[in-house]
């Protein structure tokens, strides 16, 4: 389908020949005009408008995303705000879900369109774990960095301020001590259980573990019923702000760049709407870039997402961490230069297969799948490179030179995707 531009209003209406037309500089100016030049008085907006609606429109203009009260739905929540969907041609939806299960729910339903969702959720829905089996999507990572674990206040009165020494406490205090993680496939489950297995801390069996909704974290640290907890921002700095824990690590300083969250959605769907997928993820990739470009723009999605119909607590309390001004609740400040990232010219975004074969490697370690997948097969069945690209082309986002990516995580572990089985059965504690 071709694409015809009006340009109505942008050229003077005198078309018609007049004596004053006899003089060659004008006709030359005029003729100019009509031709090469005029695509520069053509508003980019209108442009890209034109874009979204010739053979590549999407399918669906109405989109739902859904998403969880957390810092990191931000690129999500200001894609709308912004009016960057817009300029793809689509309208971005945010809808607020309560817990990781109803969003499994209502995306595996297709109550929702797409969601701001745990990159292991969709690694645990594609393998049959943590919900019905169903083959996914994932359309690009939304960030890296920016969770935390957290211990109770009670724990640092008893000696305990790291790793460490919380594995001395549990062996000279034996009681239950309960830790909890916001999915049983997540990435704040797999951040946990590596964190307290790097001490000698098996999960499952020298702890209770339990499942909480992020931001209902705090309330059930205040009432006494955890010791701690992984879950993204703001809900490690509220518990410090609150008095009642404080940061025993960051998820950046156990792998630095981390995948976090995805964009992700079902299989069906990137299947029967790839122009819908690939707009909605060059918007998000803009509003990713907008947010990490200064302070500014950080201060400002901040003010926006602390509103009560998306993260509902204080700018404050979002924006401290956001710009990487950390306090860990005992004592410690530091200004992080690997806290959260949106953009970071388009690394914190690509889908690397590499970030989804980690997921089932831990999957494994912990007994959830099995037996060894085709870990490779899996990941580019699940992370949809091609459509990436196209959206990274349509942003204008860099793309990495491989699929793959090699990270040295905090116990001097390599990862990097070449021999997944021997990885995930290398692990001295495991199911």
């Amino acid at each position: 389908m071709k694409v015809k531009i009006s340009i109505s209003g942008l050229l003077p209406e005198a078309t018609t020949p007049t004596v004053a037309d006899a003089n060659p500089t004008r006709r030359k100016l005029i003729q100019s005009i009509g031709s090469a030049s005029i695509l520069s008085l053509i508003d980019p907006m209108v442009k890209a408008g034109a874009w979204a609606a010739g053979s590549d429109a999407p399918e669906k203009t109405d989109v739902k995303v859904s998403f969880i009260a957390l810092t990191d739905c931000s690129s999500v929540v200001m894609a709308n705000h912004l009016g960057l969907d817009k300029k793809y041609g689509v309208k971005i939806i945010p809808t607020k879900e309560a817990s990781w299960a109803a969003i499994r729910d209502k995306l595996v339903n297709g109550e929702n369109d797409m969601s701001h969702i745990l990159y292991g959720l969709v690694y645990g829905l594609q393998m049959g774990i943590g919900g019905q089996q169903k083959d996914m999507s994932v359309l690009m990572s939304l960030n890296n960095n920016g969770q935390a674990i957290t211990l109770s206040k009670a724990l640092y009165q008893k000696g305990v301020s790291d790793g460490a020494s919380l594995k001395a406490l549990m062996d000279k205090e034996k009681r239950d001590y309960t830790f909890a993680q916001t999915f049983p496939t997540g990435t704040h489950a797999m951040w946990l259980y590596y964190w307290l297995a790097n001490y000698g801390i098996n999960p499952f069996k020298d702890a209770k573990i339990i499942t909480v909704p992020p931001p209902q974290m705090v309330a059930n640290m205040r009432s006494g019923n955890m010791d701690g907890y992984c879950v993204g921002e703001p809900w490690n700095a509220r518990a410090i702000i609150d008095g009642i824990g404080f940061t025993a690590i960051t998820t950046q300083a156990i792998w630095q760049d981390h995948p976090e969250k995805a964009l992700g959605t079902t299989s069906d769907f990137a299947k029967k709407y790839p122009n819908t997928c690939r707009a909605v993820t060059a918007a998000i990739l803009e509003a990713g870039k907008y947010i990490d470009a200064s302070t500014s723009n950080k201060h400002a999605t901040a003010e926006v997402v602390a509103a009560p119909s998306f993260v509902n607590t204080d700018v404050s309390v979002i924006q401290d961490r956001m710009m990487g001004r950390y306090n860990n609740g005992i004592g410690k400040t530091w200004d992080d230069p690997h806290a959260m990232k949106f953009y970071n010219d388009g690394m914190a975004n690509y889908p690397y297969l590499s970030d989804g074969m980690w997921f089932m490697t831990q999957h494994k370690r912990w007994g959830l799948l099995k037996e060894h997948p085709d870990y490779l097969a899996v990941a580019k069945k699940v992370n949809n490179i091609a459509l990436y690209k196209e959206a990274a082309t349509a942003s204008k986002t860099p793309l990495p030179k491989s699929d793959m990516r090699s990270s040295k995580l905090f116990d001097g572990v390599v990862w990097n995707g070449s021999n997944p089985a021997a990885y995930a059965d290398s692990f001295k504690i495991k199911a």
